[in-house]
């Protein structure tokens, strides 16, 4: 079992491109969730396949328990989930932190999210300059809400406002 503490921002700019990794292709199903607990098959590259479960514990940390699975199974198993979401992430390195950008595809194209892991819930990372308002415990930026209720431009017009 491994510790998530996690804050996540809306994206104001595309200067982070250029620092940025290659990025990889997820599509994350969502076989069972509520406002606390998840079970999440997640397709990287359409070559390897993770099954997560997430315990939220506190508004920033979630216990995380990841596994391998096989590919072919992931792929049977997101054929019978409730709600998919499909990204590209990328990682950008700032004054020796690793930011993950989720650049949406789909029915979520155009948003663009930051997180960042963090060591402790008090934890105050550096902030780059292309990143917009937080968003961390809004319920609309989370994965498992964007894959059942896509984004929409209002909700992006209002968290930037």
């Amino acid at each position: 079992m491994a510790a998530e503490i996690e804050r996540k921002y809306l994206v104001s700019n595309d200067s982070w491109r250029k620092h940025a990794s290659e990025g990889v292709a997820f599509c994350q199903a969502y076989l069972a969730a509520n406002k606390n607990r998840l079970v999440r098959i997640r397709t990287i590259d359409m070559a390897r396949a993770l099954l997560t479960v997430k315990i939220r514990t506190s508004r920033l940390r979630r216990e995380e328990f990841e596994y391998e699975i096989p590919y072919v199974d992931a792929l049977e198993m997101i054929s019978h989930a409730t709600a998919v979401v499909e990204k590209t992430r990328y990682k950008v390195c700032h004054l020796g932190r690793v930011w993950e950008i989720d650049v949406y595809n789909g029915a979520n194209d155009g948003l663009v999210l930051a997180e960042i892991e963090l060591g402790s819930e008090g934890d105050r990372p550096p902030r780059p300059p292309w990143l917009g308002p937080e968003v961390t415990g809004i319920s609309a930026y989370s994965n498992r809400t964007l894959a059942a209720s896509p984004h929409s431009d209002e909700l992006l017009m209002s968290a930037q406002a």
